[in-house]
């Protein structure tokens, strides 16, 4: 059932059955579940993020890029495993401020007030927490800049990657697409990624990098519109 149908479905039930806006979302994880949430259920049944996004063979040598940092939590979490150096790229100012502080003290953790793309311009980000995005719509949205990935890559003289972590509500796309592209995508050991729905073409759009993705690297786990993990063959 489309996920149209299903919110028309629970619509008529609310109605004729007098149940409450909670009720109604209970009946609808129980018996209509969307893509996204069956495939939450299976990420978590499967351990989770402990379980997943952290289980990678990483040493203190290991060169870590983290694009879309927020509060840096992940970025934490990977170097008390590892002790690995990270590069945290965060374009909300008050976000990489607050990262910036948190690892004032750690020579290992990089933290680069911008965001990464597959060019290099000013952009308009509407901030919504750990949402925030510049394919959303916000009373709260402030300038920020996106670099270039290439252009990044090249001037730090980057040739190796342990694992690039993507989490940037839309920019994805442009971004994974900007690597397969160049080639530059052969670099990256592993690609852990969220992808999101922004636009009727994201599911064509995720198809694709999917095949680009699929000429160099292999999935180790993979929950469409959760998370994702690619390895180089």
């Amino acid at each position: 059932m489309s996920d149209l149908r299903c919110a028309y479905t629970l619509a008529m039930m609310r109605r004729l059955l007098h149940v409450p806006a909670r009720g109604v979302r209970f009946l609808q994880l129980a018996f209509f579940p969307t893509e996204r949430q069956k495939a939450v259920r299976c990420y978590r049944a499967a351990g989770g993020d402990k379980a997943l996004r952290f289980g990678y063979d990483l040493t203190p040598a290991s060169f870590v890029m983290d694009v879309g940092g927020y509060q840096g939590q992940w970025s934490s979490d990977l170097y008390s495993r590892y002790r690995c150096r990270i590069v945290i790229f965060e374009p909300v100012s008050e976000f990489a401020e607050e990262i910036l502080e948190r690892f004032s003290a750690n020579p290992d953790i990089r933290v680069c007030g911008f965001g990464l793309g597959g060019s290099s311009r000013r952009e308009t980000i509407s901030v919504c927490g750990d949402s925030s995005s510049v394919f959303r719509k916000s009373s709260d949205r402030r300038p920020i800049e996106i670099i270039d990935i290439i252009e990044w890559l090249e001037r730090e003289g980057i040739s190796e990657v342990a694992l690039i972590k993507i989490n940037i509500e839309g920019g994805e796309y442009e971004l994974l697409e900007r690597l397969i592209d160049t080639g530059y995508i052969r670099i990256f050991q592993n690609v852990q990624v969220q992808f999101h729905r922004i636009a009727e073409d994201s599911d064509h759009r995720m198809a694709c990098i999917h095949d680009g993705l699929a000429q160099t690297h292999s999935p180790t786990y993979q929950y469409r519109f959760v998370w994702e993990n690619w390895m180089r063959r």
